[in-house]
């Protein structure tokens, strides 16, 4: 039964924690090499695309969809999409994605003149299941070493902390008050009719060995 409940607490944090990594904004620096549009059919993986763009037809199963080809300052090669969020999860309210697409292809450059870039995104990179962050944001920076400081993700994670912490506070004083007293009772009660049934036994067997006596 232990092993159960901790199996059960380690997956429930595991998908809190995958859940925060989604979706929360995150920063890459890294230089625009190329931007382009390509038709996508999607398949197994539509969960992980955004909606259609707001005003246009959400319904079809192919849409073309913008993309974002980056090297990192690491020199590893991403790839992002561009999509609109709209109205949906997460709430970023993205809407501008046409904008986004020219100041990105604006901000292209080479290995030789290189334009770093801070750029602000969600989601996962995944090959295997063809999965593709989505750019929310791209800005100018100094250059590959710049620090982006995510205040945002500091102040949802200690908010979602201190919540975690009150409602683990109230349970333990519910708990000490409601449930434990309920619990010592009945464990009082079983103890004593444990009790109550041994000196039963007791005394049949002391009636038993006085017959034996006798005979």
């Amino acid at each position: 039964m232990v092993y159960v409940k901790w199996a059960f607490w380690i997956a429930f944090w595991v998908i809190i924690a995958a859940f925060f990594h989604y979706t929360l904004p995150q920063h890459d620096i890294a230089r625009v090499t190329d931007t382009y549009e390509k038709r996508i059919d999607f398949g197994e993986n539509s969960l992980f695309w955004a909606t259609a763009d707001v005003g246009t037809d959400g319904t079809q199963t192919n849409r073309d969809v913008f993309f974002i080809q980056t090297r990192l300052a690491n020199d590893q090669v991403m790839v992002y999409r561009n999509e609109d969020t709209g109205w949906g999860w997460p709430p970023y309210f993205k809407f501008d994605t046409s904008n986004l697409q020219a100041e990105a292809a604006d901000l292209k450059s080479g290995a030789d003149k290189p334009q770093w870039v801070a750029i602000k995104h969600y989601g996962w990179r995944n090959e295997f299941m063809t999965i593709f962050p989505n750019a929310v944001g791209v800005k100018p920076v100094d250059g590959p070493d710049a620090t982006i400081i995510p205040w945002l993700n500091i102040i949802i994670l200690t908010l979602f902390a201190a919540i975690c912490w009150a409602i683990w506070v109230r349970w333990r004083r519910f708990r000490a008050k409601r449930i434990d007293p309920v619990i010592e009772d009945i464990e009082d009660s079983w103890d004593s009719g444990m009790d109550s049934l041994a000196e039963k036994k007791g005394r049949v067997g002391r009636w038993l060995d006085s017959w034996k006596s006798k005979k």
